[in-house]
This record gives structure tokens, sequence and C-alpha cells, in this order.
């Protein structure tokens, strides 16, 4: 067991730099996806089909993809066009997308789950669309979405661990590159899993726990 974690006090700080990354990868893609989740969320529940059918398609196309072909793409795919990503930025477009084609069906969720008599109300005090949406159905509808967000959150951090494929050095990448230098693996992986369960398992945690705190105050859709 010393020998272990003698073992695990060399590797840690290697590791940590590519913790660090995939916390980064993560945070950027989950702010760029939720915000474009949000737009096409709105864009599917538009009345007109010049606006819904393309948001529908790009959706459709996120959430048929797997996250690793996405990577693959965004960095492999799109120098064949003349556009060249560094690996941090492929990555970041990439879980963005899937980010976006799923949070969005999570947002349009919670705005159908609004209660009929909120938008009725909205058009009874005279708000138009815009203002209907910004200060009364989308309020309501990210409150109901908030737990099924940040559970999505957690899965996307450790999707993240697909990044090493696209030469981006996060944490399975230096612990891939440990193991081949001392071909330990078993024990630098199990550091890499612990350190991605440290941040995964209280969140979940926490997830759980929103959920039981938002539940009684949830309306049901008329």
């Amino acid at each position: 067991m010393n020998a272990l974690l003698t073992l695990w006090a060399q590797w840690f700080p290697e590791l940590w730099k590519g913790f660090v990354l995939s916390l980064q990868v993560t945070a950027v893609s989950l702010l760029l996806g939720i915000a474009l989740g949000l737009l096409l969320a709105l864009g599917v529940g538009a009345r007109g089909k010049a606006i819904r059918y393309p948001a529908l398609i790009i959706v459709e196309l996120g959430r048929g993809a797997p996250a690793l072909i996405l990577l693959q793409y965004f960095y492999f795919g799109l120098p064949s066009v003349n556009l060249t990503l560094t690996s941090f930025w492929a990555a970041v477009l990439a879980l963005a997308y899937c980010t976006a084609a799923y949070t969005s069906e999570i947002i349009r969720g919670g705005i159908e789950a609004v209660a009929r008599g909120q938008h009725e109300a909205a058009d009874v005090i005279g708000l138009n669309r815009v203002d209907a949406l910004r200060y009364v159905i989308l309020p309501q509808a990210l409150r109901v979405a908030l737990p099924s967000l940040l559970g999505f959150s957690i899965m996307m951090f450790q999707a993240s661990s697909l990044c090493f494929t696209i030469a981006l050095p996060e944490i399975v990448s230096r612990a891939s590159a440990i193991g081949s230098s001392t071909f330990q693996y078993m024990p630098v992986l199990v550091l890499a899993g612990l350190m991605y369960a440290a941040v995964c398992a209280p969140a979940s945690l926490g997830v759980a726990a929103l959920e039981r705190r938002l539940a009684p105050g949830v309306q049901p859709a008329c």
C-alpha cells in the first residue's frame, strides 16, 4: 500500500494538469452548448417552419452523432476544408455541439412543463411573446430543467475523457502516457478514476438532492 501511495504522489501533479484541462474544456463547452441549446429549443418550438425545421435537423444530427465522431470531425475533418483547430478548440466545439443538441430537448421539456395558465396570464397582463418568455416562461422552465442540466453536465465531464483521441493532454491522455512509460497502467488508471469520482460522485448526490428539493414546486402542464 505504501508503494502504491508513493507512486500516486509522484503521478498526481502530472494528472492534476490534465484534470484541470478536462474541467476547462467541460466548462467552456457547457457554457457555449447550453446557450445554443436554449436557442435551438426556442427554434424547435417556433411556429414558422423556416425556423423550426432547420433547428430540428441541427438537434437530431447532434443527438444522432456520437461524441467521439464529432471530436474526430472537428479535429481531423475540418482541415480538409482549410479550417484547422487546436485540439482544445476542436474538443470544445465538438462537445458544445453535443451539449446543445441534448440540452435543447431538456430545455424544451422544461418549457412544455410550464402550466398553460402561465402563458395565458402573460397575455392578460399585456406581455408580448419575447417578454413572456423572458420574464414568465423561461425562469420557470429553467427551474424545472435545472436538475437534468446539471446531471447532463456531469456526463459531459466524463465524456471529456474521449478527448485523448485528438491529442488533447487531458487526464486520460496523461494517465496513458504515464502507463506507457512505467507499465503501471492499473495503478495510474485507478488514480485517474478516483479523480473523476471525486467530482462526479458528490455532484451526482447534489443533483439528486436538488431534484428532491425542486420536485414539490413543479407545476404539471395543463
